[in-house]
């Protein structure tokens, strides 16, 4: 009867997906007890010394002396470590990962040696490409992938299939294909509408046209997150950009969340506290708004979505190349770009990147300097090369006040929006660590956890992680507090981070003695559609 009782009280959970099989109640080698480790719930309280006992992919007892239940269990030993649910990162660039040709590349190492065991893709709009929201998470359910994927419908993935690259509103039709596409992406798990309204072609949208599709996630109880219009001075303004992301979640009716949160560029340096006040306004009315950050100086990007106007850009990249070969055009886009790369800091402040090219790892002001031009003409030369795809570069435009004053806000998660090139795809929970706890004392260690863990999965409903209790999942983290710290830099941003002992996925070890195992947790997780809302 008891057992009867509680599938029926886990099958009514909102948004639930499939349980952790039923656990037994054993005492022998099928337990795993992580033993007297320094035991953080993902919560904001304080630490208790304690252990976690983990049966298949549940954690089945928590807390002083909880292992002493389980003789002759696999002891993992964790006296003098930090032991706290997976980190979740809601904002990354891990596809090519995910998809990755060869079982390693699978594992997605980056994240798992940071100790993350949870991700979001799907970000800024760009969706899942080519493929579906279905494909993705079907693909993550095949087996072989490392950590947990959750993903978003991209605003930018659904408007390139309807208008392509151009610059224009779309009629009503087209309005109407796009909000189906919106939907079906919710209808297959996506947690909500992505959008980056800062790039081409998803710039050319206006409001009402987002609100239509934000909308859309909404009646199926998703969330819409947003790389924004302007973290600058670009267009519409930094805060003028903030309120209108807070207004897409209140006309559509649904939650706000702000990728990578920020003041870019000096002449908005210092703005942190009008962003938190306009976010603390929002919140205080009852509207639900949150926001990502990583912790770094630097933001990393593309040649072309840094400097080059969005009109040259209408058409996509063999557009913008051909108008770069029109001297008339040319000349337009030149005078346009140079108010942009101040906004970048200047030419030293912007880092080129791009694997196997000869101006990766250097500044842009050597590089023209090599060339003996000036800095812009060394730019487009490089966007030219790139054939107007893009050009990743690093750019330092940031300031340590903003960066500490939002990462102090209850409302601010860790996000590494870890994309190649940059070091805070292999260094983003680990740098937040050793910089803003440790060094600076920025954070204390159960904000930094808290804020990698259960603040993320309150947002997002993510059932059972996020927490080191009872029935959850067994996504679990150990490492040395002595030790933890990332080695990618921005010169060689692509080394694994240090001091992660052992991660568990799913109740599977993918990392132990500080090494990957080769074993592979992940699972999909799946939104929910709010019931009545998708076709059977």
């Amino acid at each position: 009867m008891r057992k009867a009782l509680l599938l029926s009280a886990m099958a009514v959970l909102p948004g639930a997906m499939a349980a952790p099989a039923p656990v037994p109640e054993p005492t022998g080698p099928q337990a795993t007890v992580i033993a007297g480790g320094t035991l953080y719930d993902g919560s904001s309280a304080r630490p208790v010394l304690g252990d976690v006992v983990v049966i298949g992919d549940a954690i089945v007892a928590v807390g002083p002396g909880a292992g002493k239940r389980y003789p002759g269990a696999k002891v993992i030993d964790a006296k003098g470590m930090v032991v706290a649910p997976g980190f979740i990162d809601p904002h990354t660039h891990a596809d090519a990962f995910i998809w990755g040709k060869t079982p390693q590349e699978r594992l997605v190492e980056p994240w798992l040696m940071q100790g993350v065991t949870t991700i979001f893709s799907g970000v800024d709009g760009y969706g899942q490409g080519p493929g579906t929201v279905k494909a993705l998470l079907d693909h993550v359910d095949g087996g072989g992938v490392g950590l947990n994927v959750a993903t978003f419908v991209g605003f930018g993935a659904v408007r390139v299939k309807v208008l392509k690259n151009d610059d224009r509103e779309p009629t009503a039709a087209e309005l109407d294909q796009m909000k189906a596409l919106t939907a079906q992406g919710m209808c297959e798990g996506a947690f909500g509408l992505s959008s980056g309204l800062f790039y081409a072609p998803q710039s050319f949208s206006k409001t009402p046209e987002v609100i239509a599709l934000a909308r859309e996630a909404a009646t199926r109880g998703g969330i819409y997150d947003t790389h924004q219009r302007d973290e600058s001075s670009y267009s519409i303004g930094l805060m003028n950009s903030v309120a209108e992301a807070i207004e897409i979640g209140r006309a559509a009716g649904l939650p706000v969340h702000f990728a990578h949160i920020k003041a870019l560029g000096a002449d908005v340096h210092g703005k942190a506290g009008e962003i938190v006040a306009a976010v603390e306004a929002a919140r205080a009315k009852g509207q639900n708004v949150t926001a990502d950050q990583y912790p770094y100086e630097a933001s990393g990007s593309s040649l072309v979505a840094s400097l080059v106007p969005r009109w040259a850009q209408d058409g996509g990249a063999t557009a913008l190349a051909r108008r770069l070969e029109t001297p008339a055009e040319r000349a337009r886009i030149v005078a346009e770009m140079a108010p942009n790369l101040v906004r970048r800091g200047g030419p030293n402040a912007v880092l080129l990147r791009g694997e196997g090219q000869p101006w990766a790892g250097k500044r842009l002001d050597t590089v023209a300097a090599d060339w003996k031009v000036d800095p812009i003409e060394a730019a487009v030369r490089i966007i030219l090369a790139d054939q107007g795809r893009g050009s990743p570069i690093v750019s330092f435009n940031m300031v340590e006040s903003d960066i500490k004053l939002l990462m102090q806000q209850p409302w601010v998660m860790t996000g590494s929006d870890g994309s190649s090139g940059h070091p805070r795809m292999y260094g983003t929970f680990p740098t937040k660590y050793a910089k803003y706890v440790i060094a600076e004392k920025t954070i204390d260690l159960a904000t930094f956890i808290n804020s990698s863990t259960g603040r993320a999965a309150d947002f997002y409903k993510l059932d059972r992680r996020g927490y080191l209790k009872k029935g959850y999942f067994a996504d679990i983290v150990v490492f040395d507090p002595k030790t933890y710290r990332p080695r990618a830099t921005y010169l060689e941003p692509a080394l694994t981070a240090e001091g992660v002992r052992t991660l568990i996925v799913n109740g599977t070890a993918v990392v132990e003695g500080g090494k990957l195992t080769g074993k592979a947790g992940g699972k999909a997780i799946r939104h929910r559609a709010t019931p009545g809302t998708c076709p059977r």
